[in-house]
């Protein structure tokens, strides 16, 4: 039976996760049956400071990201840039950013929860034949950390990965934990189940599409960096009208869009 400890929680800071905060729930630190480490649960929530340099991650998040093998931004020089989706449900947009992402040659991710994937079947096989990574963003998007039982928390994501694997015949091996929410005990779960937590180091609070093309341009290209994990939500007109924009501008700055797949996690 796994030994826990009851903590409380202190109030967290987020940064451009999904769509809503939710409660913090009540920290549990787990014991690994294996090792007898203790291994936190306590609730973290992704989030950086915007530097005229890029982001700036603390330490303690940088170890951690290494530690268990996670995408948030990569260490280099060269321009890269690596655009992700996040995919709650379709507002109409998505076959818009399809286009634009096949005229311009550019590979995507595109995270999706249940509901989309039951929806929108059509779209999740056009992802697939067009070459872009279909990511896990978990059955019904909760917070990781909120989920104690190992059992149901793995289920949200094989649950995922079964309707993906029923309409394209592939497993998901990207995951971005919803509203980009996590504990070591979350990282550590998932990573060894096989999963490569993404984060981002580039987003801005574009789920409620309540800007137009050109504020979206002006602020997506605002911070783009080396290195930098792009984080856009498919339900904004705004992101879906300017994505062709934002491709030629970058491209012309001297950066190239990769896919995933081709990220260096060499620190």
């Amino acid at each position: 039976m796994r030994k826990y400890i009851i903590f409380v929680l202190v109030p967290i800071l987020f940064m451009f996760g999904c769509t809503k905060k939710s409660t913090p729930p009540q920290e549990a630190s787990f014991v690994n049956g294996a090792s007898g480490r203790i291994i936190s649960n306590k609730l973290q929530g992704w989030g950086f400071r915007r530097t005229p340099d890029g982001p700036e991650f603390t330490q303690y998040q940088k170890e951690q990201m290494n530690r268990y093998g996670c995408i948030y931004k990569e260490n280099t020089k060269d321009k890269n840039i690596y655009l992700t989706f996040d995919e709650g449900y379709e507002n109409g947009y998505t076959s818009i950013i399809l286009d634009v992402l096949r005229d311009k040659g550019v590979k995507a991710a595109f995270f999706v929860t249940a509901p989309y994937v039951k929806g929108n079947p059509d779209l999740i096989k056009r992802m697939e034949k067009e070459g872009h990574i279909i990511g896990n963003h978990t059955v019904n998007h909760p917070s990781l950390p909120s989920v104690t039982d190992d059992e149901k928390l793995l289920a949200e994501l094989s649950g995922l990965d079964r309707l993906v694997y029923g309409i394209c015949k592939k497993n998901c091996k990207y995951l971005r934990p919803p509203k980009g929410e996590y504990s070591e005990r979350t990282l550590e779960l998932t990573h060894k189940s096989g999963y490569t937590n993404v984060f981002w180091s580039q987003a801005y609070v574009d789920w409620n599409n309540n800007v137009n093309a050109d504020t979206a341009f002006s602020k997506i290209i605002a911070d783009i960096h080396p290195g930098c994990v792009l984080l856009l939500h498919a339900v904004s007109k705004g992101n879906a009208e300017a994505l062709g924009r934002v491709i030629d501008y970058a491209r012309k700055e001297g950066y190239t869009f990769k896919s995933l797949n081709q990220y260096n996690f060499k620190e």
